[in-house]
């Protein structure tokens, strides 16, 4: 799908429509465009970027990847920013991302998405209604959506820390496999998070040390400190919830095994008692005739004695020993 957002400065008006749109960008020097492409075919893709345009081809090839790192690059008339947002569907801490790249020059702002993004879709809305970045510049509608794309984050960290409070108390209640494999799970994808907000937090750093040319004096300061401020807090936090987590694994590892030393420590003072009795009885199963007390009318009175002695001789001691 191809959709166009054309704004006419002169007349403060705004037109939405499909690729025909373009023609018209070109004919009003003073319009500005947004041209969003999501799941269209890539060589009319390409073929509309470079004509319309003149997108560099490297640039629209690191676009059109399904994987690709973070970047920033600028072409003079033109910079292309590649970012990783979440998809549609993602909500919790079981997160998938979505490839949103972004090119934006004088008059134009182009972007372009394989799967739904609800950033784009929020602002397009927006603008739709307020015309509020669409009618100061591409660079405005870049920062906007950003901006966006790092909010959506957000609610997904505060609810990784509702959850893990949730699970620490749990831990020390009745702790089981399911937790240790959830807390697993928050681990593998804080740690993703973290890696996500490393590569968007160091390219937004080199945007606020050397901005764009074509970012409107006065505009790129402010705005790229918004953004680079929210980067920060989302990658401290996701940051901190990773530690958490690791301490919380730590510490269940840590409760099992207290626990286990506990049952194993019950065990051996069980085994530790009925060792001796153990031997006492097998003594006295043997069948030889000339044991003095098989024929004592209380030799199995004084046995029983015996072995109830030992036993609690072994609970004083260990009692003395504080194992009990």
């Amino acid at each position: 799908m191809i959709r166009a957002m054309l704004y006419q400065s002169a007349s403060g008006k705004l037109l939405t429509g499909g690729k025909e749109l373009v023609g018209a960008w070109h004919d009003d020097p003073k319009a500005i465009i947004w041209v969003d492409f999501s799941g269209h075919d890539e060589d009319e893709e390409k073929q509309l970027m470079q004509q319309a345009f003149g997108l560099h081809p490297l640039a629209i090839q690191d676009a059109q990847r399904d994987r690709h790192p973070p970047k920033v690059e600028e072409f003079g008339d033109h910079f292309f920013l590649l970012l990783k947002g979440l998809d549609a569907k993602s909500t919790s801490i079981e997160f998938a991302t979505i490839q949103l790249a972004m090119f934006a020059g004088k008059r134009f702002f182009v972007t372009r998405h394989k799967e739904v993004s609800l950033s784009i879709d929020g602002l397009w809305s927006d603008e739709e209604r307020e015309h509020q970045h669409v009618s100061q510049s591409p660079s405005a509608l870049a920062i906007a959506l950003c901006l966006r794309m790092v909010g959506r984050y957000l609610p997904i960290l505060l609810g990784v820390e509702k959850r893990l409070e949730e699970m620490e108390e749990l831990m020390l209640g009745t702790p089981g496999d399911e937790l240790l494999a959830e807390l697993m799970s928050y681990k593998s994808n804080l740690k993703k998070l973290r890696r996500i907000f490393t590569y968007h937090e160091q390219l937004f750093s080199k945007l606020r040390r050397s901005p764009p040319a074509i970012f409107p004096p006065g505009e790129t300061e402010h705005a790229l400190n918004d953004v680079y401020e929210n980067l920060e807090r989302v990658n401290s936090l996701a940051t901190l919830y990773y530690d958490l987590t690791s301490d919380l694994m730590d510490g269940y590892i840590s409760v099992a095994s207290h626990r286990l030393n506990n049952i194993m420590k019950v065990l051996t003072i069980v085994a530790s008692i009925f060792i001796p009795l153990t031997f006492v009885a097998g003594i006295y199963g043997m069948n030889f005739e000339n044991m003095p007390e098989l024929k004592s009318p209380v030799g199995y009175f004084i046995v029983l004695a015996v072995m109830a002695i030992i036993v609690a001789i072994l609970l004083v001691i260990f009692r003395k020993l504080k194992w009990l």
